[in-house]
Protein backbone atom coordinates (compact mmCIF):
# COMPACT_ATOMS: atom_id res chain seq x y z
CA UNK A 1 0.00 0.00 0.00
CA UNK A 2 1.82 3.45 -1.33
CA UNK A 3 1.35 6.29 1.45
CA UNK A 4 -0.57 9.12 0.65
CA UNK A 5 0.28 12.74 1.99
CA UNK A 6 -1.96 14.34 3.83
CA UNK A 7 -3.43 17.58 2.52
CA UNK A 8 -0.65 20.87 2.32
CA UNK A 9 -2.26 22.85 5.07
CA UNK A 10 -2.70 19.97 7.12
CA UNK A 11 0.47 19.03 7.01
CA UNK A 12 2.18 22.73 7.52
CA UNK A 13 -0.31 23.04 10.73
CA UNK A 14 0.88 19.66 12.35
CA UNK A 15 4.23 20.36 11.57
CA UNK A 16 4.10 23.70 12.88
CA UNK A 17 2.76 22.41 15.79
CA UNK A 18 4.67 19.57 16.36
CA UNK A 19 7.69 21.99 16.50
CA UNK A 20 6.22 24.21 18.79
CA UNK A 21 5.75 21.66 21.30
CA UNK A 22 8.94 19.72 20.38
CA UNK A 23 10.61 23.16 21.29
CA UNK A 24 8.86 24.08 24.57
CA UNK A 25 9.81 20.63 25.82
CA UNK A 26 13.22 20.88 25.17
CA UNK A 27 13.13 25.08 26.55
CA UNK A 28 10.97 23.52 29.49
CA UNK A 29 13.94 20.52 30.38
CA UNK A 30 17.03 23.16 30.00
CA UNK A 31 15.62 25.93 32.23
CA UNK A 32 14.77 22.60 35.03
CA UNK A 33 18.01 21.45 34.72
CA UNK A 34 19.70 25.35 35.33
CA UNK A 35 18.05 25.63 38.26
CA UNK A 36 18.96 22.36 39.66
CA UNK A 37 22.47 22.70 39.01
CA UNK A 38 22.62 26.16 40.21
CA UNK A 39 21.35 24.80 43.65
CA UNK A 40 23.19 21.92 43.22
CA UNK A 41 26.20 25.02 42.98
CA UNK A 42 25.08 27.13 46.05
CA UNK A 43 25.01 23.64 47.96
CA UNK A 44 28.88 23.24 46.77
CA UNK A 45 30.02 26.32 47.79
CA UNK A 46 27.88 26.05 51.44
CA UNK A 47 30.78 23.76 52.51
CA UNK A 48 29.94 19.78 53.41
CA UNK A 49 26.40 17.87 52.09
CA UNK A 50 23.39 18.86 53.76
CA UNK A 51 21.21 16.26 53.85
CA UNK A 52 17.26 16.65 55.25
CA UNK A 53 16.59 13.38 56.81
CA UNK A 54 13.70 14.61 59.34
CA UNK A 55 12.32 11.70 61.25
CA UNK A 56 13.24 8.37 59.19
CA UNK A 57 16.65 9.00 58.06
CA UNK A 58 18.60 6.08 58.79
CA UNK A 59 22.99 5.95 59.36
CA UNK A 60 24.06 4.27 55.55
CA UNK A 61 27.23 4.23 54.25
CA UNK A 62 28.43 7.63 52.00
CA UNK A 63 27.09 9.98 54.70
CA UNK A 64 29.82 10.76 57.06
CA UNK A 65 30.77 14.04 57.32
CA UNK A 66 27.54 15.40 56.06
CA UNK A 67 25.55 17.67 57.85
CA UNK A 68 21.88 16.77 58.43
CA UNK A 69 18.63 17.97 59.64
CA UNK A 70 16.84 14.85 62.25
CA UNK A 71 13.58 15.84 63.85
CA UNK A 72 11.50 14.15 66.34
CA UNK A 73 10.76 13.00 70.04
CA UNK A 74 14.08 11.81 71.88
CA UNK A 75 14.36 7.96 72.59
CA UNK A 76 15.69 7.87 75.98
CA UNK A 77 17.66 4.27 75.80
CA UNK A 78 19.49 4.74 78.70
CA UNK A 79 18.34 7.00 81.33
CA UNK A 80 20.34 9.23 84.12
CA UNK A 81 19.70 8.15 87.54
CA UNK A 82 21.14 10.32 90.71
CA UNK A 83 21.84 6.89 92.92
CA UNK A 84 22.82 8.54 95.96
CA UNK A 85 19.45 9.82 96.62
CA UNK A 86 17.50 7.02 94.64
CA UNK A 87 16.31 9.91 91.77
CA UNK A 88 15.18 8.77 87.97
CA UNK A 89 14.10 10.94 85.17
CA UNK A 90 12.81 9.76 81.88
CA UNK A 91 15.02 12.66 80.27
CA UNK A 92 18.25 13.49 78.29
CA UNK A 93 19.49 15.03 81.54
CA UNK A 94 18.61 14.87 85.23
CA UNK A 95 20.64 18.15 87.68
CA UNK A 96 20.71 18.45 91.07
CA UNK A 97 20.49 21.51 92.74
CA UNK A 98 22.10 22.27 95.89
CA UNK A 99 21.48 25.16 98.72
CA UNK A 100 22.11 26.03 101.69
CA UNK A 101 20.64 28.49 103.91
CA UNK A 102 23.51 31.38 104.50
CA UNK A 103 23.72 34.75 105.74
CA UNK A 104 24.17 37.59 102.55
CA UNK A 105 25.79 40.77 102.70
CA UNK A 106 23.84 43.36 100.75
CA UNK A 107 24.64 46.78 100.37
CA UNK A 108 21.61 49.77 98.83
CA UNK A 109 22.87 53.16 98.85
CA UNK A 110 25.88 53.07 101.12
CA UNK A 111 24.33 51.00 103.71
CA UNK A 112 24.99 47.45 104.93
CA UNK A 113 22.49 44.93 105.99
CA UNK A 114 22.38 40.90 106.40
CA UNK A 115 19.75 38.92 105.83
CA UNK A 116 19.74 34.60 105.71
CA UNK A 117 18.58 33.23 102.37
CA UNK A 118 18.97 30.23 100.60
CA UNK A 119 22.47 30.44 98.00
CA UNK A 120 23.67 27.58 95.46
CA UNK A 121 27.02 28.26 96.37
CA UNK A 122 28.93 28.68 99.70
CA UNK A 123 29.89 32.17 100.50
CA UNK A 124 32.81 33.41 102.53
CA UNK A 125 31.74 35.92 105.30
CA UNK A 126 35.03 36.61 105.96
CA UNK A 127 34.95 39.68 102.93
CA UNK A 128 32.03 41.07 104.56
CA UNK A 129 32.46 44.35 106.18
CA UNK A 130 30.93 42.94 109.57
CA UNK A 131 31.78 39.30 109.41
CA UNK A 132 30.69 38.99 113.42
CA UNK A 133 27.53 37.55 113.75
CA UNK A 134 27.23 36.51 110.25
CA UNK A 135 29.79 33.53 109.76
CA UNK A 136 28.99 30.69 107.24
CA UNK A 137 29.01 27.05 107.76
CA UNK A 138 31.81 26.71 104.26
CA UNK A 139 31.70 24.04 101.90
CA UNK A 140 28.79 22.18 100.73
CA UNK A 141 28.41 18.69 102.30
CA UNK A 142 26.52 17.78 99.34
CA UNK A 143 27.41 19.03 95.54
CA UNK A 144 25.49 19.86 93.21
CA UNK A 145 25.91 17.51 90.21
CA UNK A 146 24.61 17.03 86.72
CA UNK A 147 23.39 13.42 84.85
CA UNK A 148 23.20 12.60 81.31
CA UNK A 149 21.43 9.58 79.80
CA UNK A 150 23.34 7.06 78.23
CA UNK A 151 22.47 7.13 75.31
CA UNK A 152 19.37 9.20 73.65
CA UNK A 153 18.63 9.21 70.27
CA UNK A 154 16.14 11.29 67.87
CA UNK A 155 15.22 9.57 65.17
CA UNK A 156 17.70 6.73 64.36
CA UNK A 157 20.73 8.73 65.26
CA UNK A 158 22.53 9.15 69.01
CA UNK A 159 23.08 12.20 69.98
CA UNK A 160 26.46 13.30 71.31
CA UNK A 161 26.83 14.74 74.92
CA UNK A 162 27.65 18.62 73.34
CA UNK A 163 24.30 18.13 71.54
CA UNK A 164 22.44 17.14 74.77
CA UNK A 165 23.48 19.45 76.74
CA UNK A 166 22.42 22.43 74.14
CA UNK A 167 18.51 21.04 75.13
CA UNK A 168 16.21 23.81 76.40
CA UNK A 169 13.65 24.31 78.78
CA UNK A 170 13.09 22.49 82.51
CA UNK A 171 10.80 20.38 84.18
CA UNK A 172 10.61 20.06 88.35
CA UNK A 173 11.44 16.05 88.82
CA UNK A 174 9.85 15.47 92.78
CA UNK A 175 11.39 13.75 94.82
CA UNK A 176 10.56 10.16 96.47
CA UNK A 177 11.39 10.31 100.19
CA UNK A 178 10.20 6.56 100.57
CA UNK A 179 13.38 5.63 98.29
CA UNK A 180 15.77 7.43 99.41
CA UNK A 181 18.31 5.38 101.31
CA UNK A 182 18.48 5.22 105.48
CA UNK A 183 21.58 7.47 106.22
CA UNK A 184 19.47 10.22 104.14
CA UNK A 185 16.25 9.80 105.34
CA UNK A 186 17.47 10.29 108.44
CA UNK A 187 18.74 13.74 107.65
CA UNK A 188 15.83 14.91 105.08
CA UNK A 189 12.66 15.51 104.90
CA UNK A 190 10.80 16.24 102.11
CA UNK A 191 9.10 19.87 102.30
CA UNK A 192 6.90 20.72 98.31
CA UNK A 193 9.31 19.32 95.71
CA UNK A 194 12.71 19.60 97.74
CA UNK A 195 14.42 17.59 100.44
CA UNK A 196 15.55 19.89 103.28
CA UNK A 197 17.84 19.13 106.68
CA UNK A 198 15.10 21.61 108.27
CA UNK A 199 13.32 20.33 111.36
CA UNK A 200 10.91 23.46 110.54
CA UNK A 201 10.93 23.49 106.62
CA UNK A 202 9.37 26.79 106.95
CA UNK A 203 11.51 28.15 109.40
CA UNK A 204 15.11 26.87 108.91
CA UNK A 205 17.97 27.52 110.15
CA UNK A 206 21.63 28.56 109.36
CA UNK A 207 23.65 26.15 107.59
CA UNK A 208 20.53 24.07 106.18
CA UNK A 209 20.59 22.22 103.10
CA UNK A 210 17.69 22.39 100.39
CA UNK A 211 18.24 20.05 97.32
CA UNK A 212 16.28 19.75 94.55
CA UNK A 213 15.78 18.10 90.88
CA UNK A 214 15.74 19.39 87.00
CA UNK A 215 15.53 17.67 83.82
CA UNK A 216 15.32 18.46 80.68
CA UNK A 217 11.71 17.79 79.57
CA UNK A 218 10.74 15.23 76.39
CA UNK A 219 9.42 17.21 73.32
CA UNK A 220 10.07 17.18 69.71
CA UNK A 221 13.00 18.50 68.49
CA UNK A 222 14.86 19.63 65.72
CA UNK A 223 19.18 18.94 65.39
CA UNK A 224 21.06 20.05 62.78
CA UNK A 225 24.39 18.45 63.44
CA UNK A 226 27.31 16.08 61.54
CA UNK A 227 26.64 12.56 60.78
CA UNK A 228 29.88 10.43 61.95
CA UNK A 229 28.74 7.10 61.80
CA UNK A 230 25.47 6.34 63.75
CA UNK A 231 25.72 9.41 65.91
CA UNK A 232 25.21 13.14 65.53
CA UNK A 233 28.09 15.13 66.29
CA UNK A 234 28.87 19.29 65.74
CA UNK A 235 30.86 19.91 63.16
CA UNK A 236 34.02 22.07 62.78
CA UNK A 237 33.40 25.62 64.94
CA UNK A 238 33.46 28.77 62.53
CA UNK A 239 32.52 32.00 62.93
CA UNK A 240 32.08 32.13 66.54
CA UNK A 241 28.98 28.92 66.39
CA UNK A 242 29.01 25.53 67.70
CA UNK A 243 28.70 23.21 64.66
CA UNK A 244 25.52 22.41 65.10
CA UNK A 245 21.70 23.80 66.48
CA UNK A 246 19.15 22.47 68.26
CA UNK A 247 15.38 24.02 67.95
CA UNK A 248 11.86 22.94 69.70
CA UNK A 249 9.26 21.66 67.68
CA UNK A 250 9.33 20.19 63.97
CA UNK A 251 11.52 23.03 61.88
CA UNK A 252 12.66 22.87 58.12
CA UNK A 253 15.94 23.19 56.71
CA UNK A 254 16.15 26.26 56.20
CA UNK A 255 14.53 27.48 59.30
CA UNK A 256 17.57 25.79 61.04
CA UNK A 257 19.76 27.04 58.29
CA UNK A 258 18.60 30.20 56.39
CA UNK A 259 21.71 30.99 54.59
CA UNK A 260 21.01 27.58 52.59
CA UNK A 261 19.73 28.24 48.70
CA UNK A 262 16.46 27.57 48.30
CA UNK A 263 15.67 24.23 46.69
CA UNK A 264 14.26 24.06 43.43
CA UNK A 265 10.01 22.88 43.63
CA UNK A 266 8.49 19.89 41.33
CA UNK A 267 11.95 18.63 39.54
CA UNK A 268 10.86 15.22 38.79
CA UNK A 269 6.81 17.05 37.31
CA UNK A 270 8.78 19.32 35.25
CA UNK A 271 11.01 16.11 34.10
CA UNK A 272 7.75 14.54 33.14
CA UNK A 273 6.34 17.69 31.45
CA UNK A 274 8.77 18.35 29.20
CA UNK A 275 9.03 14.77 28.46
CA UNK A 276 5.65 14.41 26.90
CA UNK A 277 5.74 18.12 25.10
CA UNK A 278 8.52 16.40 22.95
CA UNK A 279 6.55 13.33 22.61
CA UNK A 280 2.96 15.22 21.24
CA UNK A 281 5.37 17.27 19.50
CA UNK A 282 7.26 13.90 17.69
CA UNK A 283 3.58 12.33 17.20
CA UNK A 284 2.63 15.79 15.21
CA UNK A 285 5.84 16.32 13.36
CA UNK A 286 5.74 12.64 12.35
CA UNK A 287 1.77 13.11 11.57
CA UNK A 288 2.24 13.60 7.98
CA UNK A 289 4.76 10.63 7.33
CA UNK A 290 4.55 7.15 7.33
CA UNK A 291 5.28 7.06 10.62
CA UNK A 292 1.71 8.88 11.49
CA UNK A 293 -0.05 8.01 14.48
CA UNK A 294 2.78 5.89 16.13
CA UNK A 295 3.03 6.14 19.79
CA UNK A 296 6.34 4.18 20.18
CA UNK A 297 8.34 6.26 17.64
CA UNK A 298 6.62 9.04 19.25
CA UNK A 299 8.24 8.44 22.61
CA UNK A 300 11.14 6.98 21.58
CA UNK A 301 11.64 10.63 19.87
CA UNK A 302 10.65 11.95 22.93
CA UNK A 303 13.23 10.11 25.07
CA UNK A 304 16.22 10.90 22.63
CA UNK A 305 16.00 14.83 22.23
CA UNK A 306 14.91 15.47 26.06
CA UNK A 307 17.69 13.11 28.06
CA UNK A 308 20.16 14.38 24.84
CA UNK A 309 19.61 18.20 26.29
CA UNK A 310 19.59 17.44 30.16
CA UNK A 311 23.01 15.31 29.67
CA UNK A 312 24.74 17.82 27.43
CA UNK A 313 23.89 20.67 30.14
CA UNK A 314 25.06 17.90 32.94
CA UNK A 315 28.38 16.75 31.26
CA UNK A 316 30.77 19.87 32.89
CA UNK A 317 29.07 19.60 36.48
CA UNK A 318 28.67 15.90 37.11
CA UNK A 319 29.59 13.13 34.78
CA UNK A 320 27.48 10.51 36.63
CA UNK A 321 24.05 12.46 35.86
CA UNK A 322 25.08 13.54 32.35
CA UNK A 323 25.65 9.68 31.74
CA UNK A 324 22.15 8.52 33.59
CA UNK A 325 20.20 11.19 31.05
CA UNK A 326 22.70 10.38 27.89
CA UNK A 327 21.82 6.26 28.74
CA UNK A 328 18.01 6.95 28.49
CA UNK A 329 18.74 8.74 25.51
CA UNK A 330 20.44 5.78 23.27
CA UNK A 331 17.75 3.62 24.88
CA UNK A 332 15.04 6.61 23.26
CA UNK A 333 17.06 5.82 19.92
CA UNK A 334 16.77 2.79 19.93
CA UNK A 335 13.58 2.60 20.61
CA UNK A 336 13.03 4.61 17.29
CA UNK A 337 15.18 2.97 15.00
CA UNK A 338 13.29 -0.17 15.44
CA UNK A 339 9.63 1.45 14.99
CA UNK A 340 10.99 3.28 11.69
CA UNK A 341 12.06 -0.70 10.82
CA UNK A 342 8.86 -1.81 11.72
CA UNK A 343 7.18 0.33 9.67
CA UNK A 344 9.55 0.14 6.58
CA UNK A 345 9.01 -3.65 6.58
CA UNK A 346 6.63 -4.57 3.52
Amino acid sequence: MTYKPRHNGMAWGARCAGAALLLAGLGLIAWNERRVMDYTSAMTRHGAPVLDLGAGGRPTAGQYGSLTRVSGVPQIVDAPDDSEFNVHADAPILIRHVEMFQWREITVGGATHYELDWVDRPIDASNFAKPAGHVNPGAFPIQGRQFEAGEVKLGNFKLSEPILRAFPGRVTVPPNEKALPPNLAATFQRSGDTLVTSNKPANPRLGDLRISWEAVPLQSMTVLARIDGDTLVPAAEREGRDGFDVQVGERSLLDVLPALPEPPQAVLLVRLASFLLAVVGAWFLAYTSRLERDLLFAIGIGAVVVPAVAGVMWLAGDAMSASVWLLFAVLGAGLAIWRVQQRASP
